[in-house]
This record gives structure tokens, sequence and C-alpha cells, in this order.
């Protein structure tokens, strides 16, 4: 088991990174004072695949039968194909539980992530408002064949 206070601060650098910039200053108090991070790890954490590069932890992956709850990886390592080794381990185990598609979301702002998944061959199939932040985001419903 990695270390819990890991995993928390590369939720808390990818949304500083990615959603910050995004919500409204409601929406990132509330991301504050509930400490989604801590909850989130404390759910989820022992089930998420972590990559490591020189000794430290810098990414994680989790899913859930056919969907990939998230993916994240720090700011300070994106683009050095951790993403991509992460989402390449969760494609397998989820072909190897026999599911013939994967899901996943990511937000319209989101530009750089819907490149990263158009890349591995993800399409869109369906928009609707998110409802996590409450900022009036869109949230984009991707879906990648297996088989």
């Amino acid at each position: 088991m990695f270390d819990s206070a890991v995993l928390r601060e590369i939720l808390h650098d990818t949304y500083a990174s990615t959603w910050l910039p995004q919500v409204t200053a409601e929406a990132a108090r509330a991301f504050r004072d509930e400490d989604r991070p801590a909850r989130y790890v404390a759910e989820r954490g022992a089930l998420f695949w972590v990559a490591g590069r020189e000794g430290e932890v810098v990414g994680f992956v989790d899913w859930e039968a056919d969907f990939v709850n998230a993916l994240h990886v720090r700011s300070s390592h994106a683009r050095l194909g951790v993403g991509a080794r992460l989402m390449d381990q969760a494609e397998a185990e989820i072909a190897g539980l026999g599911f013939s598609e994967v899901r996943l979301e990511t937000d319209s702002f989101n530009t750089r992530s819907q490149a990263f998944y158009a890349s591995r061959g993800y399409r869109e199939v369906d928009r609707y408002p998110d409802k996590e932040w409450n900022s009036g985001l869109t949230t984009l419903l991707l879906v990648k064949a297996l088989r």
C-alpha cells in the first residue's frame, strides 16, 4: 500500500493545474473545505494502480468494471508516458475481465486530456452537464472498443 498522503498530494496537484482555473470560487472552497482528495483516497485508494519514476509515486489510475474513474499524473511528470503506461494497464485489466469496451469521462475544457484519449482510440459518445463541480462545465463521455 502506498502512502495515502502521496496520493492526496497528486490529487491536489492535478486539481490545481487542471480544475482550479475552471471552477467557480464556491466550488474551489467546497473542494478545500470537504477535502475531497482525502475522502476519495480513503474510499478507493487501496484499489489504485500507481506509477513510479525514480523511486517517487507520480501517478495513478482507478477503475471499476469497464469505467475508468480517474487518471492522475503529477503535473511535473506530464507528457513523459506515465499516463499512457497507467492506461495500458487499466485497459488490459478491463479487457481481461471480459469487457469489450472501456468508458471514462473528461470535461470539454480539458483539451489536453481529450487529445490524449483520442490518440488512444477513444471517441466521444455523449455530453452532459458536469454536476460534480457545480460550475457550468460540460462532461464528455468517451468510449474505446477493446476487441
